[in-house]
């Protein structure tokens, strides 16, 4: 009775799946894009930055390297960082690896944000073509047993090649969903990198000296919440 049931499911056709796959195509084009606009707005030269920073952290110009990261630190993730660690460094270097480890942590998840959704895509996209494809030979298995399968045999071989689509789909949907999560992820491990290296480097600043003055000594209009 089970066993009728199913079967009964499975003569609807793998048309159904060729849908879900086309939903799962657009989400997956749409989180590619949004990914790319997402690190093409906070993307920063990290190698300028971090030479400007050396250049005034070496002259204890904590207000000149304010001034290097204030214009983008509510964006990107290593002006955050490095914001956080001058506004800290009042308080010493402990105070100031703290901050910065905070902010890092918050706005990790900003990074990874959608990676996860397109990784699932990108794995299970071709098991949903397999399915259809088996849900499609298993119709015109059906189909090859019906009375009219003697007369017309073409049409039962349409039915295996109309089955067999589904698995290109589900390989065209799973390609570059995989693709764009590696990309991704290499740009978010290079983000991370540079992030801890720019830290690393106010850190330095803060070890060099019991207690740094605030950045400025006018104290210059920063936030008292970095991020």
């Amino acid at each position: 009775m089970l066993t009728g049931l199913f079967l009964r499911l499975t003569y609807v056709g793998a048309e159904w799946v060729l849908w879900i796959l086309l939903l799962l195509s657009i989400i997956s084009i749409a989180l590619m894009v949004e990914r790319w606009l997402y690190f093409f707005r906070t993307k920063i030269n990290s190698d300028e930055l971090a030479a400007g920073l050396d250049e005034q952290l070496r002259a204890r110009n904590l207000q000149g390297a304010w001034q290097l990261v204030k214009d983008t630190h509510t964006q990107s993730i290593e002006s955050a960082v490095v914001a956080a660690g001058l506004i800290a460094l009042r308080n010493g270097a402990h105070s100031a690896s703290e901050a910065m480890l905070s902010v890092k942590a918050r706005m990790r998840p900003a990074l990874d944000s959608n990676l996860s959704i397109l990784a699932t895509i990108g794995a299970n996209a071709p098991f949903v073509g397999l399915l259809g494809t088996v849900l499609g030979i298993i119709n015109a298995a059906h189909e090859l047993t019906g009375e009219n399968a003697a007369n017309n045999p073409n049409a039962v071989m349409s039915g295996v090649f109309e089955a067999l689509v589904a698995t290109a789909v589900g390989l065209f949907v799973a390609i570059p969903a995989v693709v764009a999560y590696n990309l991704f992820q290499r740009q978010v491990r290079k983000r991370l990198a540079d992030t801890d290296s720019l830290a690393h480097l106010v850190l330095s600043t803060a070890k060099s000296e019991a207690r740094p003055a605030a950045p400025g000594a006018a104290a210059p209009a920063t936030p008292t919440r970095v991020g």
